[in-house]
């Protein structure tokens, strides 16, 4: 178990299990006592605006692991009708983590189903423009990145490579 420490699991303020083992800028576990990149909090509602604005801050810091977190919370705290956008906003960034840690598979793969989600739910919502993204020029960039990863072979810089939310 790699969330163990002398045996006995790591576990948050209410008992859960939970890894702290600290981490690198893509969510990588580093040995106990490593200096790491601050965890992202979880559970956090914010407004969508407060949400988009975050993880695009995130992602131009080469941080999609955190930015996937930011939408995985609007995915689970946001209304009923925009969970599959959220849902497909976090699958694309860590498509992206995947990709800058050098997952050639996992990576495209990822990027792919996220864009397909957000292109399902902007079909189905009728919307191209939703607080303040660019949801074609998303899927554009997500299903880009995929194809360039499989032809170049080769890990991406996250930062250079994070999308324009808006």
């Amino acid at each position: 178990m790699g969330s163990t420490r002398g045996g006995a699991r790591d576990r948050d303020g209410a008992g859960r299990a939970r890894s702290a083992r600290p981490r690198d800028g893509l969510g990588r576990p580093l040995p106990y006592g490593a200096a790491g990149v601050a965890r992202q909090p979880e559970g956090v509602v914010r407004s969508p605006r407060e949400t988009v604005a975050e993880a695009q801050a995130l992602l131009d810091a080469g941080r999609p692991f955190h930015a996937h977190e930011v939408f995985e919370d609007a995915w689970k705290t946001g209304p009923e009708a925009e969970r599959g956008l959220w849902r497909g906003l976090a699958q694309l960034a860590v498509g992206l983590t995947h990709a800058a840690r050098g997952n050639l598979t996992g990576g495209p793969r990822l990027l792919r189903r996220g864009a397909g989600a957000v292109a399902e739910w902007a079909a189905g919502s009728g919307a191209e423009q939703v607080h303040g993204m660019d949801l074609p020029g998303v899927v554009r960039w997500g299903r880009a990145l995929a194809d360039e990863v499989e032809r170049t072979g080769a890990a991406v810089d996250a930062g250079r490579h994070a999308p324009r939310l808006r």
